[in-house]
């Protein structure tokens, strides 16, 4: 099974200007990315992004990028202009690695990769893991998601989900047998010839509600497999702050 990692790396970020080319440890932060994308077993991984000097800087370091419109609304938008230049075709798979993630595990990579190849019925994979703690899961900016019997997406929400009626909280937490609640991981697999319509497909009203755009898939009807992970992935890098402890790690 052969799939590629597309990386999609924007400049402009409102908390932490150019932060593709982030130093970490003497590499750019896009550059750690796709090192450690390059551990999977993708047989190609590729940068797309708006930008002549994230490309530029790319290419110092052999890894191939294709440079994207600017004013693409969301990452999904970019990453299927890329994988058009790229010339993939309907049956291809494909895994948006976020450019923010120098920590990703390869295996994780591989993971939702698989599960994608496994699962006929769905048009997307992407991944999750328990969730430990209850601040973690009533903090609005962690997405939480919901699975049924097959580990199929049924909803993904910033909302505190599944909401326990008939115990308390720390009930829950320490009652064994009780679904714990799944924190949903920024990794998705698609198959190509749904990337390619989903840029077309109508905004989904909760969507807009939430600002997920995987809620776009479920509205529609399309389902999403979901890898569940034992093991929580290192955090991505959104703030200076992010970017100071993550360079520390390589120091």
């Amino acid at each position: 099974m052969r799939f590629t990692v597309v990386i999609p790396a924007r400049l402009a970020s409102t908390r932490l200007p150019n932060k593709p080319l982030a130093d970490i440890g003497g590499l750019p932060m896009v550059v750690r990315v796709a090192h450690q994308a390059l551990k999977s077993r993708a047989s190609k991984v590729v940068i797309a992004t708006d930008s002549i000097e994230v490309a530029a800087k790319c290419a110092d370091f052999s890894i191939p990028a294709v440079i994207t419109r600017i004013d693409h609304a969301s990452g999904s938008d970019r990453l299927a202009e890329a994988c058009n230049i790229l010339g993939l075709d309907d049956e291809a798979l494909v895994v948006n690695v976020q450019g923010d993630e120098p920590l990703i595990d390869p295996s994780l990579i591989d993971a939702v990769a698989d599960l994608l190849d496994t699962r006929s019925d769905c048009a997307m994979s992407t991944a999750a893991h328990a969730i430990s703690t209850l601040p973690e899961y009533l903090n609005p900016n962690v997405v939480k998601v919901v699975l049924d019997s097959r580990q199929t997406a049924l909803y993904f929400s910033r909302s505190p989900i599944p909401a326990a009626r008939d115990v308390t909280d720390k009930e829950w937490w320490h009652t064994s047998g009780l679904p714990k609640p799944l924190r949903h991981v920024g990794i998705y697999g698609y198959r190509m010839g749904f990337l390619r319509q989903f840029p077309d497909l109508p905004q989904a009203p909760m969507e807009r509600l939430e600002s997920l755009e995987q809620l776009r898939a479920l509205w529609h009807g399309y389902r999403i497999a979901v890898h569940v992970t034992d093991n929580e992935p290192g955090a991505g890098v959104d703030t200076p702050e992010d970017l100071a402890r993550v360079r520390k790690l390589f120091q």
